[in-house]
């Protein structure tokens, strides 16, 4: 008897676990554009500015894994375009991270130079920095510099990831299965 009403607590608690909103949100670094040398130095720079991360969120980096990848730095290896010794080194052409702690995160783009024609990235979560103004393209940028252009196409994605729903739907059917697997043992 003491074990059903255990199981009985477990399901309460269960379905007002399901009952509150998980969300998470997806974000395709530069929205439209993929993961590559801009053709506006300030790209990169703006795109975070636009947007309110937080933890659970996901950063989802596309491009040709032929031609480019991504890598997490320091932040001094972000100022100095250093891309030895990376925190984490991603080439697949579909590099998801996922934002799990309040910080500021730093990329940049593997492939030498072009970190320096501006492909690189940083993101706050959970409150905006300061220094990413400071470590952001000057407005003195130099207007003879060439421009790069990204070749490889947009894929278009919604801004609102339902993984988390799924998730949490993953959570509850897997307890059930626990509490008839228990009950089964009775």
């Amino acid at each position: 008897m003491g074990v059903m009403i255990r199981l009985s607590s477990l399901m309460v608690l269960l379905l007002i676990l399901l009952g509150q909103e998980v969300s998470s949100t997806l974000y395709k670094v530069g929205d439209m554009d993929s993961w590559g040398i801009p053709t506006d130095s300030k790209v990169y720079s703006k795109w975070p500015k636009s947007h309110s991360f937080k933890i659970g969120d996901s950063l989802l980096f596309l491009y040709p894994p032929s031609e480019d990848s991504l890598i997490q730095v320091t932040a001094s290896n972000y100022k100095s375009c250093n891309t030895k010794d990376p925190i984490l080194y991603m080439n697949d052409g579909n590099s998801l991270f996922n934002l799990t702690q309040n910080g500021t995160f730093y990329f940049t783009s593997g492939h030498s130079g072009n970190c320096q024609k501006y492909q690189k990235l940083l993101v706050s979560v959970g409150t905006y920095s300061a220094e990413a103004d400071a470590l952001s393209p000057s407005s003195s940028a130099d207007a003879d510099a060439p421009s790069y252009q990204n070749v490889f196409g947009s894929i278009p994605l919604s801004q609102k990831s339902s993984s988390s729903y799924i998730s949490a739907f993953s959570i509850v059917v897997a307890s059930l299965a626990c509490v008839v697997f228990v009950g089964a043992l009775m």
